[in-house]
């Protein structure tokens, strides 16, 4: 199954993950910190970027390809981006280099296949993948595994999406769980492709791949494919549950008719507390909509 490509060019609004929490990459981490830095530029410190990165500087370089990226601070203009992308990727910046592969795929369409200038795409996103940036492991892999390098290739795709994933990226962790689930490059597994989305689940919810995997493992439960764990079951559902409104239940039912109430009272606990560690301010909202599931 082809796994989706998403723009890893959001703000990711990240701190110290909470406890029970998987720590995202420290590229994703700097990312975000950059992306920040970027939509809060004055006039005035534009125009300091703007000095320092005509004169060699190859942060200010990146910094000022995604103020042109951004929009905000100064007009869209992703010639002029690319333009500083590709000076600050040049001079070694490695997330720059991470940069100009995203840049390549950036106008991808859904389907898998080969992408034109293929060979540029994995050439800067290789070199930022072999010095530990983890979005850059990430898109290596997806694109093997979907073909966008030229040829499908399952061994190099689970190499850098395991690198990706082991540093804590929830995108990763989820397409190694599709890849297990599907059987692409791996024996079939439904309890590996649960283990790993549980992992993509462990991050705040508005980072890419952890509601996704979320869905998922209801999904998994609904259907009967993981061992008959009835609480953690009704919990998962519980969490979807809540985000409604009002709230729903139909994804509970089913488990809730197999529970003793003790249980459903335990599943309900496990969801706030999910729910808690999980989803930033402001919470109350979607704690008492778990609760009254």
């Amino acid at each position: 199954m082809g796994s989706p490509l998403p723009l890893i060019t959001v703000v990711l609004l990240l701190v110290c993950p909470l406890p029970g929490q998987e720590r995202v990459p420290k590229s994703t981490q700097e990312r975000s910190a950059a992306v920040d830095r970027v939509a809060a530029l004055t006039p005035n410190d534009f125009k300091t970027l703007q000095s320092q990165a005509r004169s060699g500087d190859r942060e200010a370089q990146y910094l000022l390809a995604l103020a042109y990226e951004d929009g905000r601070s100064v007009a869209r203009e992703f010639a002029v981006s690319r333009s500083w992308m590709l000076k600050s990727a040049e001079q070694g910046y490695v997330p720059a280099q991470a940069g100009m592969g995203e840049m390549y795929l950036g106008t991808l369409s859904k389907q898998n296949g080969a992408i034109p200038d293929y060979g540029d795409a994995d050439r800067w996103l290789r070199l930022a993948a072999t010095q530990g940036n983890a979005e850059a492991q990430f898109w290596l892999g997806s694109g093997y595994e979907r073909g966008l390098f030229g040829t499908t290739d399952y061994r190099e795709a689970l190499k850098w999406l395991r690198r990706a994933a082991e540093q804590g990226l929830p995108w990763a962790q989820f397409t190694l769980a599709q890849m297990y689930e599907g059987g692409e490059g791996v024996p079939e597994s439904d309890s590996v492709a649960a283990n790993w989305y549980r992992k993509a689940a462990d991050h705040f919810t508005e980072v890419g791949g952890v509601w996704e995997a979320v869905v998922q493992l209801v999904y998994m439960y609904r259907d009967g494919r993981l061992r008959q764990d009835w609480v953690e079951g009704y919990m998962w559902c519980a969490i979807v549950d809540a985000t409604f409104n009002p709230p729903s239940d139909d994804d509970i039912k089913w488990a809730a008719q197999r529970m003793t109430k003790a249980q459903i009272v335990q599943a309900q606990r496990m969801a706030r507390e999910w729910i808690q560690r999980h989803t930033r301010q402001p919470q109350s909202t979607a704690q008492a909509k778990a609760t009254e599931n």
